[in-house]
C-alpha cells in the first residue's frame, strides 16, 4: 500500500511540475492581432461628371486594369481595404476603428498628380486626416504613370503634409507596411 502512495504522490507531483510550466517559455502572440487584408479597391469618380467612375481591384499585388485618366480633370478618390471570407472578400471595419494605428501615403511616379485629403475623410485624434478619402488632381500624365498607395500600421509619426498643405501625399516615420500596392495610371 505504501508502494502505491508514493507511485500515486509521484504521479501526482509530477502533473503540477509539468502543467504549471512557465508561461514565458511559450510562443510569444502577436500584440496586433488582425486579419490580413487580401484585397483594395480604388474608386475615382470625375470631381466634374459623375457618371466617369474608375474602379480597381487589387488583389494579391496585381490590379484588375489600368486607370484611364485625363489631364486637367479631378477625381474624388475612396480606397476600400477588404479582408477575405470563405470564398468572397468584405470591406474591413478596422482601418477606420483603428484610426490612430493607420495612415495612408501616396506616391505618383511618371506622372503629376496632386491629392488633397477630403474634408470628409476619416480624422485620426491627432488631427492629421487618415486618407481613405481623398482628391486627386491630374496635372499632368506619361503612358507609363503609376500611383503607389501605402496603409502604414503603427508608425512613429505621420504628416499628412508632405510635401505640403497643398499636395498631401502624405509621410511616416517607423511603423509596418501593410497594403504596398502600385496602380497604372494612363
Amino acid at each position: 500500500m505504501k508502494k502505491f502512495i508514493n507511485i500515486t504522490l509521484v504521479l501526482l507531483v509530477s502533473f503540477f511540475i509539468f502543467s504549471c510550466r512557465n508561461d514565458d517559455d511559450a510562443v510569444p502572440e502577436d500584440v496586433h492581432e488582425h486579419d490580413e487584408i487580401g484585397k483594395v479597391v480604388l474608386t475615382l469618380t470625375n470631381k466634374a461628371d459623375a457618371t466617369d467612375v474608375h474602379t480597381v481591384s487589387v488583389i494579391g499585388g496585381k490590379a484588375d486594369k489600368h486607370l484611364h485618366l485625363h489631364a486637367g480633370d479631378t477625381y474624388l478618390a475612396e480606397l476600400d481595404f477588404q479582408i477575405a471570407h470563405d470564398d468572397h472578400y468584405h470591406s474591413s471595419d478596422e482601418i477606420e476603428e483603428e484610426k490612430d494605428h493607420h495612415f495612408i501615403t501616396f506616391a505618383p511616379a511618371n506622372a503629376d498628380i496632386t491629392v488633397l485629403r477630403s474634408a470628409n475623410d476619416i480624422v485620426r485624434t491627432d488631427g492629421q486626416k487618415l486618407g481613405l478619402r481623398t482628391e486627386w488632381k491630374i496635372n499632368s500624365l506619361q503612358s507609363t504613370g503609376k500611383m503607389n498607395i501605402k496603409l502604414v500600421h503603427g508608425p512613429a509619426t505621420v504628416n499628412q503634409n508632405y510635401p505640403s498643405a497643398t499636395n498631401q501625399l502624405g509621410q511616416t516615420t517607423g511603423g509596418e507596411t501593410d497594403v504596398d500596392i502600385t496602380v497604372d495610371a494612363h
